[in-house]
């Protein structure tokens, strides 16, 4: 049985992960609050800390999925000293120990959709669209992905995806579906919804997936975006012409995501199952 560790686990997808793997592997989690499931050991303390980290010695841990982090609206300094720094003592840390497997919880804000200013250089946007961020939380997630980037060229043999996760939603409350409105801060990522559940499999598919040393970065979103009117209605309120909407003009397309889903399919298998259900 392999040793997976956690952190973040007693957040909103941490504490749903770990209770899902808890009876299909060994889970040690590390978070300030004990996420309070049956089956996993917990650790208390900073993901960040190489001290509170050394209660993991004790552990052969073969992959770790790294959730923790400092949320959107973060000061730009908070930002870079949790989400860059603290995941690269974190990563350091479980690399010396021997570990080569590490799924990482980014985001689809790397991009910096946050800012009403954001036009992106093209949509679906990609899954290694440069960050644009003006904000900082989105600035940390890039900084983020570049230290695995960093990591892997000091340790060739490690395998590290990085999921740009969707705006996540409980199954049981998914929100309404958008309509033509004003643009507002983090607009794409209000159309961008995936229900947790659909995020857990694609998580649980990243840790399982084949060893494959490299860096991967994959957008971890809906195919669909959750709306009730036509994509390109939307985004041609909110961008006019500064950006190439024909994507969206051509039959079958009409709603697809802002995001391009389709690497994440083509490596890891995944679609979310449950989409957005429309009238008519």
């Amino acid at each position: 049985m392999k040793t997976v560790a956690i952190t973040g686990s007693s957040g909103f997808i941490g504490r749903a992960l770990t209770a899902k793997l808890a009876g299909e592997c060994e889970v040690v989690t590390i978070s300030r609050k004990n996420p309070g499931v049956d089956g996993a050991a917990w650790v208390r303390g900073e993901f960040g800390s190489f001290e509170d980290l050394r209660a993991f010695d004790k552990y052969q841990v073969d992959a770790v999925i790294h959730l923790a982090a400092v949320t959107g609206g973060c000061l730009e300094r908070d930002g870079v000293l949790v989400n860059a720094e603290g995941t690269r003592s974190l990563m350091r840390c479980f690399m010396d120990r021997g570990c080569r497997k590490f799924v990482m919880a980014s985001s689809i804000a790397v991009v910096g959709m946050q800012s009403m200013r954001f036009r992106p250089l093209q949509v679906p946007i990609s899954d290694e669209h440069p960050c644009m961020d003006r904000d900082g939380y989105g600035l940390s997630k890039y900084l983020m992905e570049e230290i695995t980037k960093y990591l892997h060229r000091q340790k060739d043999d490690i395998d590290v995806i990085n999921l740009r996760l969707a705006s996540i939603a409980p199954d049981e409350n998914m929100p309404p579906l958008a309509r033509v409105r004003e643009l507002t801060e983090w607009a794409a990522g209000g159309i961008t919804i995936m229900a947790l559940s659909d995020t857990l499999r694609a998580i649980q598919l990243a840790l399982d997936a084949p060893y494959q040393p490299g860096v991967r970065i994959l957008n971890a979103v809906c195919p669909e975006a959750w709306v009730a009117d036509p994509v390109a209605d939307i985004l041609r309120g909110w961008w006019g012409n500064d950006v190439d909407l024909s994507h969206y003009l051509r039959p079958g397309h009409e709603y697809d995501s802002v995001y391009d889903a389709s690497r994440i399919r083509e490596e890891l298998g995944f679609t979310a199952k449950i989409l957005p259900k429309r009238g008519g």
